[in-house]
């Protein structure tokens, strides 16, 4: 394998660091839409967890899709769509940037019955879901419960239940890509593929091509918070094409003032980093370091994954890694992952390329 300078210092930067942070990493990043970076360090593996990058690669995807079908718009309330939502007043973009008041977590998993057919796994949480309070705060909390309520209005903007809306997502936009859920924690790819998350305190195993985030796994599998998996191919195809959204050159149905509208800051600075589904830099300690600019958008994954793009420099880097293998509270990677992004950046402006 022949490797760049670039690529050689960075390799030489991670093998020490990743010691008791993570496994494995794997890195690419991409410049003016070409590759500048592709290493793997450690022991990685052909697929992973992508966990939260669910919700920008499916979720963000498909709500953009539906708003350029003219199936909602901003002012566009949950309960218009959703009869059964309790808070009248809450919009769908409220959603989109965690500034719902719906709480950030709970423990779905706790009250599914998992005997029970996915769907009807749904209709359990949709009765959970009802009885939710809001807590209106001053600034957004991220929320992955506001995420699961998507699923649900995914389901009514397509008349089409989740898994097959995405199915019509990864047709019109990730076609020949390998990402997939894992409907009913199953999947038919040789499950040593997989990077392995965590030992499981309530599956009492090592979990290894199964979803890690347990509400996903209890919802089946399939969810619009976490649940798919995918190689760094299919990291790198993801973030190539919302780069052909921004830039107005992709061949796909989203024109590049709705693509260019769902990317910009959504919230008031202060109040929270959010475009419309996307995560953008918080000034000081930002996931993507200190050189993306405050316009970039891109998503964290729990298990240790990342996909940034800033329009400016016209460069995505993607982190992929199993971090939560050395357990869910090791925060090392947190610190390492900014550092990754200024490594690539210093890198490839001292070598001039």
């Amino acid at each position: 394998m022949k490797y760049s300078v670039l690529e050689k210092n960075l390799i030489t930067q991670l093998e020490d660091r990743i010691r008791d942070t993570t496994p494995g990493v794997m890195v690419r990043a991409y410049q003016g839409g070409k590759i500048i970076c592709d290493i793997a360090v450690g022991n990685t593996y052909a697929y992973y967890d992508l966990a939260s990058l669910t919700k920008i690669i499916f979720t963000q995807q498909a709500m953009m899709w539906a708003f350029e079908l003219g199936k909602w718009n901003f002012d566009t309330k949950v309960s218009e769509l959703l009869s059964w939502f309790p808070h009248k007043e809450t919009k769908l973009t409220e959603l989109l940037t965690h500034s719902s008041g719906l709480v950030w977590w709970a423990p779905f998993y706790q009250e599914l019955n998992q005997s029970l057919p996915r769907d009807q796994r749904r209709e359990q949480l949709r009765g959970i879901l009802q009885n939710l309070k809001i807590e209106k705060q001053d600034t957004a909390v991220y929320s992955d419960v506001g995420f699961i309520v998507l699923s649900y209005v995914l389901e009514k903007l397509f008349d089409k239940e989740i898994l097959e809306v995405w199915n019509e997502i990864k047709n019109k936009f990730y076609l020949g890509t390998t990402l997939e859920f894992h409907p009913d924690n199953l999947t038919s790819t040789k499950q040593s593929l997989f990077a392995p998350t965590e030992e499981c305190p309530v599956r009492r195993k090592l979990v290894q091509g199964e979803v890690h985030d347990l509400n996903c796994w209890a919802m089946g599998g399939v969810s619009t918070h976490a649940g798919l998996f995918g190689s760094i191919d299919d990291a790198g195809w993801y973030s190539l094409h919302l780069r052909s959204q921004l830039m107005g050159i992709a061949r796909y149905s989203i024109r590049q003032k709705t693509a260019q509208l769902f990317a910009r800051r959504a919230l008031p600075e202060g109040k929270g980093d959010w475009a419309m589904g996307y995560m953008m830099p918080t000034p000081g300690s930002a996931s993507c370091g200190s050189y993306f600019s405050l316009d970039s958008i891109g998503h964290t994954g729990f298990t240790g994954t990342s996909i940034w793009y800033d329009p400016k420099m016209d460069m995505s880097i993607i982190v992929l890694s199993n971090r939560v293998l050395y357990g869910s509270d090791n925060k090392a990677f947190s610190k390492l992952r900014p550092e990754i992004h200024n490594w690539i950046v210093e890198n490839y402006r001292r070598s001039g390329v």
